[in-house]
């Protein structure tokens, strides 16, 4: 795939464009944003993902098209597991509602930019060392089955401050309550760092753990830099909107963790196969390519991943449709004088 500097340059300019507009059009001024304002943004930024991915079909064919959408789809869908950890945080540090949207937007750039680099490093690696690719798939294959060990999520966990955050509690001097979205302020002559700050330090930290696992999965599923990059970039703009537009939803896709389980085993074994095609570690099979297996298509990640997110979505909205159910029938039974139904 030959993608031109000027392309390069176009689309770096874009994504940069979005993150000022969004800062400039939305979090400067500090407030809630409304169900139909997340709504309305969330469907905007997946629009532009969607039309990047068909001028990638039309021109440069249907392989890396289907590349870039099966890499948007699994980053999209790894950003909302981390949105869970996100809530966490914000429930943790008592972040106002109104400037939540400050601390998301900075934790974005901040991911969007480490990733960034971790893409560079990751490409620069594959391009010289052919073996990296098993070191890609066992960590996914790990993180599969760190996600389908935890079982899910819980709305009661509580947030764990890592030795970063403690670090900097300790040597960075912090203020005990919020001054509306500010970070610095001064008191009686003396420059003190706000809990805001700390919350966005706990987001920029968590975003280290997330790349770990995200960009393996990205190259598992194409190993094309420019694709890597603008699959990662769209599937963070808008996820601030999402945040506000899912918040409640969160909870109630218990099986999710499941469902990223099988999709990042999936992508870890393909990986893991592609190692073998590609293979020339001296230990495997004296150093030559081992193709007994064949490699996974394109079409088929991306029938995978599609059928996992829908058959997770689906069987989590009805398990807590269930208990709903069985929790409004307890309810009932426990309370005698509770109106009953006619029907």
């Amino acid at each position: 795939m030959d993608v031109p500097f000027w392309v390069w340059a176009l689309t770096i300019t874009a994504i940069v464009g979005m993150l000022i507009f969004d800062f400039v059009g939305h979090v400067r001024t500090p407030h809630a944003p409304s169900l139909r304002e997340s709504a309305t943004w969330s469907a905007v930024y997946v629009g532009i993902a969607v039309v990047f991915g068909l001028l990638i079909f039309w021109f440069y064919g249907a392989e890396f098209g289907g590349e870039y959408f099966a890499g948007y789809i699994t980053e999209k869908s790894l950003s909302i597991d981390n949105l869970f950890v996100f809530v966490l945080i914000m429930a943790g540090f008592g972040v106002p509602r109104p400037v939540q949207q400050k601390v998301l937007l900075f934790g974005i750039t901040f991911a969007l930019v480490l990733r960034t680099v971790f893409i560079l490093v990751g490409a620069a690696a594959i391009e010289n060392f052919s073996w990296v690719f098993y070191l890609f798939g066992a960590i996914l294959i790990y993180t599969a089955w760190v996600q389908a060990r935890s079982g899910g999520h819980s709305g009661d966990e509580d947030f764990k401050e890592n030795a970063v955050l403690r670090f900097a509690r300790k040597i960075l001097p912090t203020t005990e309550e919020y001054h509306s979205d500010r970070m610095v302020v001064k008191v009686e002559g003396k420059r003190f760092i706000t809990p805001l700050a700390i919350a966005l330090i706990a987001i920029g930290t968590a975003d280290v753990i997330f790349a770990v696992d995200s960009i393996p999965a990205i190259f598992g599923l194409t190993q094309e830099t420019y694709l890597v990059f603008a699959a990662n970039a769209f599937s963070l703009l808008g996820l601030r909107q999402l945040f506000f537009l899912i918040d409640g939803l969160l909870d109630r896709l218990v099986y999710l963790a499941y469902g990223l389980a099988v999709i990042l085993g999936f992508i870890g074994a393909k990986l893991v196969i592609h190692a073998l095609h590609t293979n020339e570690l001296p230990f495997i099979n004296g150093g030559e390519h081992v193709t007994i297996v064949p490699e996974i298509p394109t079409w088929l990640s991306l029938t995978v991943i599609l059928a996992t997110l829908v058959v997770t979505t689906v069987a989590s909205l009805r398990k807590d449709r269930r208990d709903k159910a069985s929790t409004g029938s307890a309810r009932s039974a426990s309370d005698p004088a509770a109106p009953r139904s006619t029907d």
